[in-house]
């Protein structure tokens, strides 16, 4: 399995329009954020988690000839403003995408998206087959993956696990149960918004806490602000075994 980081970036992206600061006016490619989304790619296909307002983009740049399914972590817009793009694989695969998503999720997806899910389709509009999820593990291309719930301030976000590899975006809060959910990944991406405390995203420092506590080997952190700081500097500052995710990093799993 490998999984590739179409996007690492907070909801406004880095740089961030009109703002004039060291980080979004920087050279180095690594502080240009996409908002955050992955690609899981096995064997028997293409998994994209959220689809994001560079969606379009990020299949572009990725070279994404096919695709199975899509995870949604919540129905934020930043998470789901792509979601129109998937008409281009319901063209050349002749087949509907099956998204995978809470109800909750989903009764935003049916109202953001009405026109979808008309009695009356206008031709070339996506086609959706909306697959509910709760905390019960599902496969998908043969991958079992386990449903986790975060909180991000008061709304429930999903993150997953695939075998060793945990991913979870858009929180400030996780309880205890559900921590034992990831406890064992070798591997595990959280968002880290900033330094300065938020109301609804884990700072740097509470990501790094929640990586020593569950003793993860390794831990990647995403959904990233330029409020931060410069990749390469906030890079230096880190814990053994733990790191910067940045747009088009790729692990092996």
């Amino acid at each position: 399995m490998k999984v590739t980081f179409l996007g690492t970036g907070t909801s406004q992206g880095v740089p961030v329009i009109a703002c004039g600061c060291e980080v979004c006016t920087s050279a180095d490619p690594k502080d240009t954020r996409l908002r955050s989304s992955i690609l899981i790619s096995s064997p028997a296909g293409n998994i994209v988690v959220d689809t994001t307002p560079d969606f379009r983009y990020q299949m572009l740049r990725e070279k994404v000839k096919h695709l199975e399914a899509v995870l949604i972590t919540h129905s934020h817009k930043d998470h789901i403003a792509g979601m129109d793009d998937i008409r281009a694989f319901n063209y050349f695969q002749q087949s509907p995408i099956d998204i995978y998503a809470t109800d909750f999720s989903q009764n935003v997806i049916m109202r953001e998206f009405a026109y979808a899910f008309a009695d009356y389709k206008y031709p070339g509009i996506p086609e959706i087959n909306l697959k509910t999820i709760d905390d019960t593990p599902f496969t998908v291309n043969g991958l079992t993956i386990t449903p986790i719930q975060v909180m991000h301030y008061k709304m429930p976000v999903t993150g997953f696990r695939i075998h060793d590899f945990t991913y979870i975006t858009d929180a400030n809060f996780i309880a205890p149960e559900e921590k034992d959910k990831i406890r064992g990944s070798k591997i595990l991406v959280v968002n880290a918004l900033r330094k300065e405390k938020h109301i609804s995203h884990f700072t740097l420092e509470e990501a790094i806490a929640l990586g020593h506590e569950l003793n993860i080997p390794q831990v990647y952190f995403t959904h990233i602000s330029h409020q931060l700081g410069l990749h390469a500097e906030v890079s230096r500052e880190l814990p053994d075994g733990m790191a910067l995710a940045y747009d088009g990093l790729t692990l092996e799993i």
